[in-house]
C-alpha cells in the first residue's frame, strides 16, 4: 500500500515523520508479530505499507523551526497512491493556516488523486488544504477545535461537526488536533489492513484506538460565542425548565421553529434539539468538576429526570460515561496543579 505524505512549507516535521514511523512499525510488527497475539492476527498475511514524503516539486522544505523535512519525490513522479495524507503546519502571522501557492498546488494533487480512487486524509490545520481542493464541500468533516470558526467561514460549505475526533465520508477522513495524525493513520490502517492489525499498531505504540471526541479539551461555550443567537441559546436552556423543547425554545427567541432549525443547522450543523443536548451536557461537564457531586443531582440539574437518557447522551457526546468523566476530569486538574507546582 502506497502512502503519500504530503509536506508543505511549515508542515510540522513530527506529524510527516511521525505518520511514516507508525507505518513503519505495522510492518515490523506484522513481520515478527508479539508474543501471545491471537493465532489468526499471527498468520494475517497484508501488503505492507510503503510510505513517500511528497512535495510539489520534489525538494526539501522548511518545518515552522526552520529545520529541513526530507522529500522522497515531487507530485508528477511520485506514481499511484492508494492514500494522500496530509498533516499539521504552522500558523501565520494572523494565527491562521497560510495561504500559498503551495498549498493550493497540494490541493489540486491532492482532488485528482482522490479522483483517480484514492483515499484522502488530513489532521488539524492539513484539513485546509482539503477544504481548499473542494473534498468537504457537502461531506462532514473535522478540523482542531480551536480553529472551528475560521474553517467553518473559510469554506461554508463543508459539514463542519463541532468537537468531533474522527470523520469520514466518501473516501474523505479528517481528523482534529496537532497530534491526531496517530488517530489518522490509525484509520488508515483500519482500511487497509483491518481493525485487528489497526488495534496492534494501537497496542504497540501505546495509544488510543477509539480517540476521545475534541469537545472534551475545548473550553465550555466555546463553539457558541460564534453568534449572538448562540449565546442567547445558550442562556435560554442552561437557566429554563426541565425538558425544555425545541418548539419552547423557539417561541422563548421568537422565531419560528423552521427559522430556528434552520439558523441552527447553518451555525453548528445541529438540529435544535442536538444544539439542546449538547449545551445540556457541556453544562453537566461543569458540575461533574464539583467536589462531591452527584451523578445522579447533576443530571436532574441539567433536565434529566432519568439516569439512562442522560448518561446515553453523555456517552454519546464525550465518549465516557459520567462516572468516567468525573475520574478522567478529576486527573486531569490534578495534573495541571502538578504542573504549577513545578513551574513555581
Amino acid at each position: 500500500m502506497r502512502i503519500a505524505i504530503i509536506a508543505l512549507e511549515g508542515s510540522l516535521m513530527s506529524a510527516i515523520t511521525g505518520l511514516a514511523d507508525l507505518f513503519w512499525m505495522t510492518n515490523q510488527a506484522l513481520r515478527s508479530p508479539p508474543a501471545g497475539l491471537p493465532p489468526a492476527l499471527n498468520r494475517r498475511v497484508c501488503n505492507e505499507f510503503e510510505t513517500l514524503i511528497v512535495s510539489a516539486d520534489g525538494k526539501a522544505l522548511r518545518d515552522p523551526q526552520g529545520r529541513l523535512i526530507p522529500v522522497d519525490a515531487g507530485f508528477d513522479n511520485v506514481g499511484p497512491c492508494d492514500a494522500v495524507l496530509v498533516t499539521g503546519m504552522g500558523l501565520g502571522p494572523d494565527r491562521l493556516p497560510p495561504t500559498s501557492e503551495s498549498l493550493t498546488r497540494a490541493a489540486r494533487w491532492v482532488n485528482v488523486n482522490h479522483q483517480q480512487g484514492a483515499l484522502v486524509g488530513a489532521a488539524c490545520a492539513g484539513t485546509f488544504v482539503l477544504g481548499e481542493a473542494g473534498l468537504l464541500n457537502s461531506r462532514r468533516c473535522t478540523t482542531t477545535w480551536w480553529l472551528h470558526h475560521v474553517f467553518k467561514q473559510r469554506f461554508p460549505k463543508a459539514l463542519l461537526a463541532w468537537g468531533s475526533a474522527v470523520e469520514v465520508q466518501d473516501r474523505v477522513v479528517t481528523t482534529g488536533g496537532p497530534l491526531s495524525w496517530v488517530d489518522l493513520a490509525l484509520y488508515v490502517i483500519r482500511v487497509f489492513a483491518g481493525s485487528d492489525v489497526a488495534k496492534l499498531t494501537a497496542d504497540i505504540s501505546v495509544t488510543d484506538s477509539l480517540p476521545l471526541p475534541q469537545s472534551v479539551y475545548a473550553p465550555r461555550g466555546f463553539i457558541n460565542n460564534a453568534d449572538p443567537l448562540l449565546l442567547e441559546t445558550e442562556q435560554i436552556i442552561r437557566h429554563g425548565k426541565p425538558g425544555l423543547t425545541a418548539v419552547e425554545l423557539a417561541k422563548a427567541l421568537n422565531v419560528s421553529e423552521r427559522t430556528l432549525h434552520r439558523r441552527v443547522r447553518s451555525l453548528t450543523n445541529e438540529s435544535p434539539k442536538e444544539l439542546i443536548t449538547r449545551i445540556r451536557i457541556e453544562t453537566a461537564c461543569v458540575l461533574l468538576q464539583v467536589p462531591g457531586a452527584s451523578v445522579k443531582q447533576v443530571a436532574l440539574n441539567c433536565g434529566y429526570s432519568e439516569d439512562t437518557s442522560f448518561r446515553r447522551a453523555f456517552i454519546q457526546l464525550t465518549g465516557m460515561t459520567p462516572a468516567d468523566y468525573k475520574r478522567w476530569s478529576k486527573g486531569r486538574a490534578f495534573e495541571d496543579v502538578e504542573a504549577g507546582t513545578i513551574e513555581d
